[in-house]
């Protein structure tokens, strides 16, 4: 009989070759969960110069305000990047690395990653409140016989979720108000379509809750506004949108820290909101409104 060689035999060298492999992975592993977060000392945002009350290039908008709310909580400081939010936006801006962080984006729009919401608002009815309408419905028959404005949006005019509905309806002839926004005289501007309901120019117009809160608490009269529903089933069109912040889909880090800001900082956020008279509603319970997807941004105007 040969001498005894000392050690295992080969397949127990085997199984703990195993072992050893397996406990590098797993020791791997720990070490990136241990990783200290993404630490950023600028947060670049993606905003919009003239475009009141969301933002302008004086930082004056309320999502200037949040910005900041969030850079503080990360110990940054905010570095904007100035692009109009029409067609193209997201191409120009968050696409080409110019900036990281859309501060108002719809949750479901498929061009970026959106954190947790932070509100939830709709389309409102704006009209006088001593023109003795009471509109509640797309369905109201005296909608037929009035001058409605509406926002349209984009280089090909596409039209916006309750004009769409409008139109479903046999409701045509809408004054329409463009997009292209900046201060010069004759260009474009934020509170258009709600100082020609003050000046009686129109005698109804649908715009989204933030422009709508915002520009009637500043119209020379009393305005009425009045929320249309989250949805239409006449039309399949959604009106209710839950707003988060856009990221990059593969900034999942970012994303992440986000997420937890927004939640941290949820009341200052709020507070921000209500200052600059923005109409919320109630954030459904379900994540179903989180599976809806969109190829633009209905709910702000942001198109592609």
């Amino acid at each position: 009989m040969g001498t005894p060689r000392l050690g295992a035999p080969v397949g127990m060298n085997r199984v703990w070759g195993r072992l050893a492999g397996a406990l590098v992975v797993a020791a791997a592993v720990a070490l990136m969960g241990s990783a200290p977060p993404l630490t950023i000392s600028e947060l670049h945002v993606c905003a919009d110069p003239y475009n009141m009350p969301f933002s302008d290039d004086h930082e004056q908008g309320f999502e200037n305000k949040i910005a900041n709310v969030v850079a503080r909580d990360l110990n940054a400081r905010v570095v904007n990047y100035w692009w109009p939010h029409r067609r193209g936006f997201v191409r120009n801006s968050l696409s080409t690395g110019s900036c990281d962080v859309i501060i108002g984006a719809p949750v479901g729009w498929e061009l970026v990653a959106t954190a947790r919401p932070y509100y939830r608002s709709t389309y409102y009815f704006v009209y006088r409140a001593d023109r003795g309408l009471a509109i509640h419905s797309l369905d109201d028959t005296i909608l037929k016989h009035l001058r409605i404005g509406v926002n349209i949006i984009g280089y090909d005019y596409t039209n916006t979720p309750p004009a769409r509905a409008l139109t479903v309806r046999g409701i045509v002839g809408l004054v329409g108000f463009g997009n292209f926004l900046n201060p010069a005289p004759k260009a474009d501007h934020p509170q258009d379509i709600i100082e020609a309901v003050a000046k009686d120019s129109i005698d109804v117009a649908i715009v989204w809750g933030p422009r709508a809160g915002y520009w009637a608490k500043r119209a020379p009269v009393p305005l009425t506004l009045v929320p249309l529903p989250d949805s239409d089933p006449v039309s399949a069109m959604s009106f209710a949108f839950d707003i988060g912040m856009g990221v990059r889909h593969a900034d999942k880090e970012l994303k992440a820290q986000l997420d937890s800001v927004i939640e941290r900082r949820r009341g200052e956020i709020v507070a921000i909101l209500q200052d600059y008279n923005v109409p919320m509603i109630e954030m459904p319970l379900t994540g179903s409104d989180a599976s809806r997807h969109f190829t633009s941004n209905p709910a702000m105007e942001k198109p592609e």
